[in-house]
């Protein structure tokens, strides 16, 4: 179904693969491991295999974040990650910026209410927002322990819409994973999906992403003026 942009009031930026390069950065950790083992990849180079590696993660890896949601204890065990942060506090990751991310940002940011809907903690979502000093821009920040449940549960999406007084329908998802499209349709939103994370275009395409793009970068040219 194509995109109905007269319809949309709100963007709902996922923040890893979508805003942050994170994804890429697994990859290229993983990467270094495997270069020794590329006989053994046939048909594939180390990056390739990399990439592979930390995509099929991704299905187990949401079923397990989410099994604290689904037992309502997110709370519980968030207050206890934030109790060990503070009594052993980890160095803080310097993140790096998807290309074209932040003018993109700037140049919507004057047509549209703009909110982050991550599944990151707090913390680290603020830190990687004020390290690119990109937190003005947004209206409201909803991480993984701002609402009941967080995605693919449709809450966070839910929550930013009341945030700011704009009904689901008429919210714009973009995410890099099946993940962010799944909460985007079952909040009733419109989605896209990018490709500059780890989803690729068939998976997002079965799950039903409203338009597939490179990159978060190219939503200007798709919604600027449309």
């Amino acid at each position: 179904m194509p995109l109905d942009t007269n319809r949309i009031r709100l963007l709902c930026f996922d923040v890893d693969g979508t805003l942050s390069d994170t994804d890429d950065m697994f990859v290229q950790r993983l990467e270094k491991y495997l270069h020794p083992l590329s006989a053994l990849l046939p048909g594939e180079d180390a990056h390739r295999a990399a990439r592979r590696l930390v995509m099929w993660s991704e299905t187990p890896g949401n079923f397990l974040y989410g099994i604290p949601d689904s037992l309502g204890l997110d709370d519980e065990i968030a207050a206890v990650l934030e109790w060990i942060n503070r009594r052993r506090p980890r160095p803080m990751k310097h993140f790096m910026l998807v290309p074209g991310v932040r003018e993109m940002l700037v140049t919507l940011h004057k047509r549209y209410p703009l909110a982050v809907v991550s599944a990151r903690d707090e913390r680290s979502t603020r830190v990687f927002l004020d390290q690119f000093e990109l937190t003005p821009l947004f209206h409201t920040i909803v991480t993984a322990q701002t609402a009941p449940h967080t995605k693919p549960y449709p809450d966070p999406i839910l929550f930013a819409a009341r945030a700011l007084d704009v009904l689901p329908e008429d919210c714009l998802m973009i995410g890099d994973t099946t993940v962010d499209i799944r909460a985007g349709r079952k909040a009733g939103s419109q989605t896209v999906g990018v490709l500059c994370g780890l989803g690729e275009e068939p998976e997002l395409r079965r799950c039903g992403a409203d338009v597939i793009l490179p990159s978060t970068a190219d939503l200007t040219p798709l919604l600027d003026g449309g």
